[in-house]
């Protein structure tokens, strides 16, 4: 028996293999909440029901969904290229920083549009900068990237800690560490109302659209490609690595930032340490589960949010551990590369 990398792999097996994988992670997850005495159809009946049961569990899923598409979206271009950026949730944090610190006043008096637009570009560029030093360090000194957007998380959540107890704490909290809040005509509109879903929903799947579009249909998304696949064969085509990785950094970093800014901005409006249960390395779940296709990070997005806010009512009824879900989502993972092996290999005797 021997593995044999396929010529050409057929678009019908690539749309399968996330469905697969999907599959097999709920199956191997089935037995463990059989394990745990819970009727397993029940369980998911519940989950769904949670997700999608009700107009209000629509637009939690929804909202839970909309920082995981901005941050799958930056695990996806950046890992096409073969930048590893596991520094999402630290990116994140940035932006949603630099949104509380300039977003607290409008000292000069900007209309609401332009307040958030001015906002939400900030905190994209304070996500770009901190993935572009990793690059540079990895293009100027073959540090590992992996290791420094890794690292950068832990540094980036330390200082936010320092920020919501020190020079950004909120006089108004009574004591519990959150930043300033940000000027009301900075909130995001709702889509729905009385419900938490807002405007950024609209922003990500935009982006998403528009990510698709700059793959496929321009240079950058050419070069980006050819870097990731071949970066030896690209170099020697005339293909700049160190510009192209440095572009493929900025709009990584600059998506993974303006999750954080739209966190602050549509739902909590401040900061606090507990902003994101993990939305950056979610994101990482949520880009190979979508095969690195930005528009494919949309659909595996609500997936990923549902298993989540569908988890917690089928905690409470069946008394189950909500925990299911992230064990869901990291089986859904594993999962997923090794049905991505068998897209890119056939087995032969």
């Amino acid at each position: 028996m021997r593995f044999e990398r396929r010529a050409r792999t057929s678009p019908l097996l690539g749309l399968a293999a996330p469905l697969v994988a999907v599959a097999v992670a709920l199956t191997i997850a089935g037995g463990l909440i059989a394990l745990s005495g819970a009727p397993v159809l029940e369980a998911y009946a519940r989950i769904a029901a949670g997700a999608f049961g009700s107009r209000l569990a629509i637009t939690e899923t929804l909202t839970r969904a909309t920082p995981l598409i901005l941050t799958g979206l930056a695990a996806a271009v950046a890992f096409r290229a073969q930048v590893w950026n596991i520094g999402a949730e630290g990116q994140l944090y940035a932006g949603a920083l630099a949104v509380a610190a300039l977003g607290a006043a409008n000292p000069l008096g900007l209309p609401p549009a332009a307040l958030i637009a001015a906002l939400m570009l900030s905190g994209a560029l304070a996500g770009m900068m901190l993935l572009v030093i990793p690059v540079v360090l990895r293009l100027r000194f073959g540090v590992d990237e992996v290791v420094t957007t890794l690292l950068g998380n832990f540094i980036v959540l330390l200082f936010v800690s320092l920020a919501v107890e020190g020079f950004l704490k909120d006089p108004l909290a009574f004591g519990w560490p959150q930043s300033v809040p940000v000027v009301e005509e900075a909130a995001l509109p709702r889509i729905v109302e009385r419900s938490r879903l807002h405007l950024g929903l609209a922003i990500a799947c935009a982006l998403a659209g528009l990510v698709f579009l700059i793959g496929r249909h321009t240079v950058f998304g050419m070069q980006s490609r050819a870097a990731g696949l071949n970066p030896a064969a690209a170099r020697f085509a005339g293909v700049p690595i160190p510009g192209t990785l440095i572009r493929v950094a900025c709009l990584s970093g600059g998506l993974a930032g303006l999750a954080g800014a739209v966190e602050v901005l549509g739902v909590k409006g401040y900061v606090t340490t507990d902003l994101s249960p993990g939305f950056g390395y979610s994101g990482i779940v949520v880009a190979m589960l979508a095969g690195l296709n930005p528009l494919g990070v949309v659909l595996a997005a609500v997936f990923v949010a549902a298993m989540f806010v569908g988890a917690d009512g089928m905690s409470r009824t069946l008394d189950v551990p909500s925990f299911i879900a992230d064990v869901t989502v990291a089986l859904s993972l594993l999962t997923m590369l090794v049905a991505l092996f068998f897209t890119a290999y056939r087995v032969r005797r």
